[in-house]
């Protein structure tokens, strides 16, 4: 089987760290996987060594691709231009939406023109984003759940022996680190991690704090801006560029420091970042909003604090940083919690059903 994913946006996260995952699986199971992006925003790495990665605007050269390929399948993610290229080349193959947008108003902006495709099926990565998803479409299409997963050989918890703690970013003696992973943007809300740091600052002298990543955000300016604004410098370290590959030993160097990662965001429709942090052993800090709930349980695997409460959210930090009898209860129980739900083989194989389905078994 050959399929094709739409997505404009190759950035470096977790819609591309997923699929990165499931391109690797599925190439081992005969399916081959093709990506089509408009738009770097410094995902290259992740998916250029696992796939063949077509990088264009030109509409000539989609037409293309699509036309002379012979998919037997073709995934569009919250692309609503793909519904036009799909109409304009005649393709005849069936067709998956994987709507991962978690706002409404912009999910329904991603699926503007999606009745020019008659889509076979819509996917979705969580309950609460099936939710989300049910509010724009009639009753007749069918949603599925399939749930982001993570290669859990790859994430795993390292020994302190596997870690080069000579590398960037070092670990301070007598440090617990706090680490946040992902965009610099409204949505993942990096002004309220600010905030938090802030506060924790004034309070305790053993807890460094850690972006990881935002080098291609539209909110770096700001960032760094409002990081130095706030005098944050020697509190808040940043690393704005990581490769995907270094990600397993930055989660063992929080993990040996007794620390943790956190969230700010104001919606999630999954979070691959709980779930790889959670692989390694690291627990979760994170609002208890939308998806997240599906994924971090609170008090085993992590905590959750109510949205936008600075003081919930510190707390928690001292409750993990300050209680090192627990947390090894928590890291093995995050640890266990992905591999029992969000296992690489688990999630990819029921993807790969629901391909089989809609093709009819061609490619097989």
């Amino acid at each position: 089987m050959k399929i094709l994913v739409i997505w404009r946006l190759l950035t470096v996260g977790g819609v591309n760290a997923g699929w990165r995952n499931r391109a690797i699986y599925f190439k081992k199971q005969g399916i081959t996987t093709d990506f089509l992006y408009t738009k770097d925003l410094g995902g290259m790495h992740m998916m250029e060594d696992v796939a063949q990665v077509f990088l264009t605007k030109d509409k000539d050269k989609i037409h293309q691709i699509i036309q002379e390929n012979q998919y037997d399948a073709i995934i569009v993610v919250d692309t609503s231009q793909a519904y036009t290229w799909l109409k304009e080349t005649n393709y005849k193959g069936p067709i998956i939406i994987e709507a991962r947008t978690p706002e409404i108003t912009k999910l329904k902006q991603n699926l503007q023109g999606k009745e020019k495709v008659n889509p076979e099926k819509f996917i979705v990565p969580s309950d609460y984003q099936k939710r989300v998803l049910s509010i724009l479409l009639d009753q007749s299409k069918p949603i599925e759940v399939i749930h982001n997963s993570t290669d859990t050989l790859f994430f795993r918890p390292l020994d302190l022996e596997e870690v080069n703690r000579s590398n960037e970013p070092k670990v301070p003696e007598g440090k617990k680190i706090v680490a946040y992973i992902g965009r610099l943007d409204h949505r993942k809300n990096w002004r309220l991690f600010l905030k938090i740091a802030e506060m924790v600052s004034k309070e305790r002298r053993d807890i460094e704090f850690w972006v990881i990543g935002g080098d291609r955000s539209v909110d770096k300016d700001l960032f760094e801006e409002e990081w130095k604004k706030k005098q944050l410098t020697d509190v808040v370290k940043w690393f704005p560029v990581i490769p995907y590959h270094q990600m397993p030993t930055i989660y063992a160097k929080i993990k040996h420091s007794g620390g943790c990662t956190i969230a700010t965001t104001r919606a999630e429709s999954f979070g691959n970042t709980f779930i790889e942090s959670m692989a390694c052993g690291v627990p979760v800090i994170a609002p208890d909003i939308s998806s997240i709930p599906e994924i971090v349980v609170n008090g085993e695997t992590g905590y959750l604090y109510r949205e936008n409460y600075i003081r919930g959210a510190a707390e928690h930090i001292y409750r993990i940083v300050d209680q090192p009898h627990k947390y090894e209860k928590l890291s093995n129980s995050a640890r266990e919690r992905v591999e029992k739900w969000f296992s690489l083989s688990q999630c990819a194989n029921k993807y790969i059903e629901t391909l089989k389905d809609v093709t009819k078994g061609e490619g097989e």
